[in-house]
């Protein structure tokens, strides 16, 4: 094991004699016995068809499954969800427009999904070996066209004459997932960023000026709530009583709040009780035009005022430049948007096949024409979280006196995963650290460390000593940094 000069010279008790009162180390905390919200975990997204107006003519196949020989599958699949992977608690799996084409039609579940459901059943397989578990959430990606005012596909208003066709929609791809496929679907979540009624021209139809963005139809506010109340009862009928409905995923948590749901759910006692969890998408870009969607709690605390206990889960997030700043986003969605779980959006993505290049084309793999991968950067840095933070844990306080720093810490919580903390370091220049660590038993934290500049990639670092309850760290300039509790 490999344990760097500053290390060692700070095992020893003259590293504590620098403290935050001679002004030359930051000050931080992390309070493993005050725990904020429990933690439900991290996870994984695969998506198949997105944006393909004619699978005869376009098979997108964005995740790239199909590409791959059983090897490259296989390792793909140990490095997402086995014991040294990613170890994700959560996956979500997208319902498109293409199961069903006409009212009363026949279902065909696999016609467009067949490589996500692949990449998820022997994903789930490699989880039930491990003796953990996994709950899944579905997200309408868009409705056949049947059921839109248009008549098209990605049509942008819901026909209200065809609610009931939309509902059973859903239920009998929730009946498929579980019953023959054997997956355990926790959610169904309604749309996906059904708010943003301006991806449509003026007729909400669809030309090929439009063709770059991915599936949709519109969801104002009193659509969300009515779905609220319709389909957990139908739900309940079909014998599915254990799945249940969140109110779908806007762009932003700035939007949930800011274009009338989370008042909408409240001013309506039914839809607010029948909701399982919250769900937004968690993206954040500094500024304050339309793509710039910001990180807040707003809506989330505005419901738990009437419904304390409620999850908030992230279906989607940006990876960012898949380095530090993805890991500040992860920071932002937990403790300014008070959220219980995370999942990034396509973690393995064909980067050639999104219409008019992808505006979030970071991931964890990268699969080619030819066959091959790539295992890029965003994988070691998602790697940093995803492993601190498994389900069942709780968000643990954390304080940093430095504007570039952020910790995020995850405490036990009673089960058998070790207390654990990642430094986030988005300054240029290293960060000397005075981290004062409470509330855990743990003496020994052994690191493990990304670098923006990729020279360290979740490499481990070595053990850190506490002393006195204190870690004393220097955090290189643009770094993540997690540490592991010794059990």
């Amino acid at each position: 094991m490999r344990i760097i000069k500053l290390i060692a010279l700070c095992l020893f008790p003259v590293c504590l004699n620098a403290q935050t009162d001679n002004y030359t180390t930051i000050r931080a905390e992390v309070r493993f016995n005050h725990i904020l919200r429990p933690w439900d975990g991290f996870g994984f997204n695969y998506v198949e068809e997105a944006q393909s107006r004619n699978l005869d003519t376009f098979r997108q196949e964005y995740g790239g499954f199909s590409l791959l020989n059983d090897k490259s599958k296989g390792e793909i699949l140990n490095m997402v969800f086995g014991d040294d992977g990613l170890k994700p608690g959560i996956v979500k799996m997208f319902l498109d427009p293409w199961h069903q084409k006409e009212q009363g039609g026949d279902y065909n579940h696999t016609y467009s999904a067949a490589n996500m459901l692949e990449f998820v059943r022997k994903g789930y397989k490699i989880i039930k070996e491990s003796g953990r578990d996994l709950q899944i959430i579905t997200t309408l990606y868009g409705p056949p066209a049947y059921v839109t005012k248009q008549k098209v596909l990605r049509g942008r208003n819901l026909d209200t004459k065809y609610k009931n066709d939309l509902a059973n929609y859903y239920i009998d791809w929730a009946r498929f997932l579980i019953e023959e496929e054997g997956l355990p679907l926790k959610y169904i979540s309604l749309h996906n960023e059904g708010d943003d009624w301006q991806r449509w021209p003026s007729d909400g139809g669809d030309n090929e000026k439009w063709h770059s963005h991915d599936y949709n139809m519109h969801w104002p506010p009193e659509q969300v709530v009515d779905f609220l109340k319709l389909l957990p009862d139908k739900l309940q009928a079909a014998g599915l009583k254990n799945v249940g409905v969140t109110p779908g995923e806007t762009y932003g948590w700035d939007r949930f709040v800011d274009y009338g749901y989370a008042s909408a759910i409240c001013s309506d006692k039914e839809a607010l009780d029948k909701m399982a969890i919250i769900t937004s998408h968690g993206f954040h870009n500094c500024g304050w035009l339309r793509w710039n969607p910001y990180h807040t709690s707003a809506g989330i605390d505005m419901i738990r005022e009437l419904r304390p206990e409620i999850h908030a889960w992230v279906p989607s997030s940006s990876w960012s430049s898949m380095d530090t700043e993805f890991v500040r986003e992860m920071y932002g969605n937990i403790y300014d948007s008070k959220v219980n779980a995370i999942i990034p959006w396509a973690g393995i993505q064909r980067p050639n096949l999104w219409l008019k290049g992808d505006p979030n084309s970071g991931s964890a793999f990268n699969v080619f024409d030819n066959g091959t991968y790539k295992v890029r950067k965003g994988y070691y840095f998602y790697k940093q979280v995803s492993r601190a933070g498994q389900p069942g844990m709780g968000v643990a306080e954390t304080i940093v006196l430095d504007g570039e720093v952020k910790i995020i810490g995850f405490a036990s919580n009673k089960t058998e995963n070790s207390d654990a903390f990642i430094v986030i370091n988005m300054g240029g220049q290293p960060k000397n650290l005075n981290i004062n660590v409470s509330g855990t038993s743990s003496v020994l934290f052994e690191a493990f460390r990304s670098l923006d500049s990729e020279k360290e990639l979740f490499s481990e670092i070595g053990q850190f000593s506490k002393k006195e309850d204190v870690i004393m760290y220097e955090a290189p300039g643009k770094s993540v940094t997690t540490f592991f509790g010794a059990r």
